[in-house]
């Protein structure tokens, strides 16, 4: 089981459903929902300067989820990336990959609980208050 994020450039704001159908042709290789920007390669080369791609990893690393936290190769374009995590890994990778999207301008999407998160809104996404992962039951 893997946690999934996806970063692309906002080129207009959409609602979560929006959103949603977006990162399911994202995932079905359909483009067409995102633009391509600058940012999106500046926001994947810091990623991967701090975690490299699981394609990259040397092998006395492969298990090691503090230095690569990813399941599989990011899937990535111009205009988007799709990054997903080991399940231990998901809380700091959610934190990072926002902090990462909001410095590059760019919108993150969760579809765990399919909601997006634009650069430009408060410390917490859109919501007006802190939101709980939904995967955390305590």
């Amino acid at each position: 089981m893997s946690f999934d994020l996806a970063v692309w450039h906002p080129s207009r704001r959409m609602t979560n459903r929006e959103a949603l159908e977006v990162y399911k042709r994202l995932c079905a290789g359909d483009r067409s929902g995102v633009e391509d920007s600058p940012a999106v390669d500046s926001f994947y080369k810091e990623l991967v300067a701090i975690h490299p791609e699981i394609d990259d990893v040397p092998d006395d690393k492969i298990d090691d989820s503090d230095y690569c936290p990813w399941s599989v190769a990011h899937d990535r374009s111009p205009g988007h990336v799709v990054m997903c995590c080991v399940w231990s890994k998901a809380e700091y990778c959610a934190a990072l990959i926002e902090r990462l999207a909001r410095k590059h301008g760019l919108a993150m999407f969760d579809p765990q609980g399919s909601i997006i998160v634009y650069p430009d809104a408060g410390a917490n996404g859109h919501q007006t208050k802190p939101r709980k992962p939904w995967w955390k039951f305590w």
